[in-house]
């Protein structure tokens, strides 16, 4: 028997890729996702990768009834919980939605998980919830600041929840930096709907003509080129970490009941780093210019990422520049998409 793993928002970005690397893994990936930032596409793409059709239902995980169904009909024996809106800018703009969905959905998903005795779950946490660090490369013992957005501040109270109940709950906690790329066969990758909230999806649209150009939020930061810095992290890489850390859970390897882990490349890239890189590797030009400061933008961030490799036994293999050809790639072939339509 294959041990269930419920994935919430598992349709998303980073949760369809984490699903495929499930099933590889040897676990059974059982997705909940409302479908508000994804599409039923990437349900089809998981199934060309791993060859079946995972159990998929499409409910909002606020809804306790609808996911108490779902822990009726399997036998869930951890939980990834991606399910949460993500774009910084965004949450600046509507707080409330923020608030309402991120903790809300979190609560209901604890609660469904106590009431069937399932105390194991991956919290999908970010590098955001340190706000504006006084020194770089951040660590996992460093203080968290006062959140730049009210997105942050949801990753903060959700580890704050997360940790207030240990004596029932194990957590894993991974902060991750900037997820980028596609799963390199071009099947499952980042499908932001409307216009996109982040650098690389946006990137990648303008190279292919669906933008006019991309804005470079302010170049006068105080960093090498003016522009911000991330550590840019490949979401496969990313999905290999969410499977070390169910299998430390299921193996009770856990050392306490609520760990923490940076998950990034432990290496920051200036947003015109990552064009430069971009347009290298896939010989394109992108029209660009430089526009204001965007409220909510943290000047630059990466990993400290020592402890990762030494607990989880975790370490990006993927380097920018495969980032950005696998970004590419999955554009192209959505754009097939699009025209055979």
């Amino acid at each position: 028997m294959k041990n269930k793993v419920l994935v919430t928002g598992g349709l998303g970005f980073i949760g369809s890729h984490t699903a495929v690397c499930l099933y590889e893994a040897g676990f059974e990936p059982i997705i909940v996702d409302n479908l508000s930032n994804s599409k039923i596409s990437a349900l089809h793409g998981i199934q060309e990768l791993i060859g079946y059709k995972p159990s998929f239902y499409q409910n909002d995980i606020s809804n306790i009834p609808a996911l108490t169904k779902i822990f009726e009909e399997h036998k869930i024996d951890a939980v990834i919980h991606f399910a949460a809106y993500k774009a910084v800018g965004e949450s600046v703009e509507f707080p409330l939605k923020y608030y309402q969905n991120n903790i809300g959905g979190l609560l209901a998903v604890l609660e469904t998980m106590k009431a069937f005795n399932v105390n194991s779950v991956v919290f999908s946490s970010s590098c955001t919830v340190y706000g504006e660090p006084d020194q770089v490369p951040v660590m996992e013992v460093t203080p968290m600041k006062e959140a730049e957005s009210p997105y942050g501040a949801t990753k903060q109270m959700g580890e704050r929840i997360l940790n207030d109940n240990t004596n029932w709950c194990n957590t894993q906690c991974l902060r991750y930096f900037n997820p980028v790329g596609a799963h390199p066969s071009g099947k499952i990758g980042e499908l932001p709907l409307g216009i996109p909230n982040n650098l690389i999806p946006y990137l990648t649209q303008t190279a292919a003509g669906i933008r006019k150009e991309l804005t470079v939020f302010g170049d006068k930061y105080n960093t090498p080129d003016g522009t911000c810095i991330r550590d840019y992290i490949h979401v496969m890489d990313l999905a290999e970490a969410h499977v070390k850390a169910v299998e430390r859970l299921i193996e009770n390897k856990q050392e306490e009941a609520f760990e923490v882990f940076n998950i990034g490349t432990g290496t920051g890239s200036s947003v015109l780093e990552v064009i430069k890189t971009f347009e290298d590797v896939n010989q394109i030009n992108v029209p660009y210019k430089i526009g204001p400061r965007r409220s909510g933008d943290v000047v630059q961030v990466w990993a400290e990422t020592t402890k990762v490799e030494q607990v989880l036994g975790w370490k990006a293999q993927r380097d920018l520049s495969t980032m950005m050809k696998d970004a590419w790639n999955w554009q192209l072939e959505l754009s097939k998409k699009t025209f055979n339509n």
